[in-house]
């Protein structure tokens, strides 16, 4: 007979994960996530996506890394996912001209050093590791139209990258407009109950939240958390320096994100 996992109460995971972040994406949709998962003894899947887009992760990265781990401490499901398809689209957020795509060599080159500085932060054998590539890779024609189809092109030109290009009179490429959209299917694809994201990435995230809720209509809204920014360089937004090690650094920031 399978033993029912115990929980923390409630209250006292949201106090403790509620602590560095600058939004909950509902507070009260992460606190029914949590009733839940303590009735049923099932842990909440808690996704945090990066793309390997430079060798090392910088300090922004290692902020969400400890939120994941106060999740892992918890007792929930951590999955650190590879973004190694959508770093080759290219992320738009705080971008004021279109990304040059990486080749699968760069993404691969950049990947290596990844899951080693991760583990300094989180649990090896509690960490579920998985590489987007696994979905998006397979996607059809048919299936890019499906997901284009569930999202306006008018809300995605509200975004402040957008819209800054587009009063500037600056290229906005069509593949930029799938970005966010890709990575919404992650956590379609990864059943993803909680995200983990940066303020910069709330238009991204909370794209995010519509897909679920397309794609998983009988679930509740996600719910998503987020920390305070970060300063904007040339090539977009990091807490440190390019090229920087996080585990070096002492400034930190954090953000939360829970989903459907």
């Amino acid at each position: 007979m399978t033993t029912k996992k115990q929980f923390d109460p409630v209250d006292a995971q949201i106090a403790y994960l509620r602590k560095g972040a600058a939004e909950i994406i509902r507070e009260e949709d992460l606190r029914a996530k949590l009733e839940s998962s303590a009735k049923t003894g099932k842990p909440l899947r808690v996704k945090l996506g990066v793309d390997p887009t430079a060798p090392d992760l910088h300090l922004g990265h290692t902020v969400v890394l400890r939120k994941l781990k106060h999740f892992q401490d918890l007792g929930h499901t951590a999955i650190f996912l590879v973004g190694d398809f959508t770093a080759m689209v290219g992320d738009p957020t705080g971008q004021s001209e279109t990304r040059p795509p990486l080749t699968p060599e760069q993404v691969d080159a950049n990947a290596k050093t990844y899951l080693e500085q991760v583990y300094k932060i989180l649990n090896k054998e509690n960490t579920e590791v998985r590489y987007n590539s696994e979905w998006l890779g397979k996607l059809t024609g048919h299936d890019m139209i499906r997901l284009c189809a569930h999202y306006r092109l008018a809300r995605m030109l509200e975004r402040e990258d957008f819209r800054s290009r587009l009063a500037g009179n600056l290229p906005i490429a069509i593949h930029e407009l799938l970005y966010p959209l890709l990575q919404a299917y992650d956590s379609v694809a990864l059943e993803a109950d909680v995200e983990l994201g940066a303020t910069e990435q709330k238009f991204n995230l909370l794209v995010g939240r519509d897909i679920q809720r397309t794609y998983r209509p009988r679930h509740d809204s996600p719910v998503r958390a987020l920390s305070p920014g970060a300063h904007a360089g040339a090539r977009g937004f990091s807490f440190a320096p390019r090229g920087k090690s996080a585990h070096r650094d002492s400034r930190a920031s954090l953000s939360i994100v829970a989903s459907l």
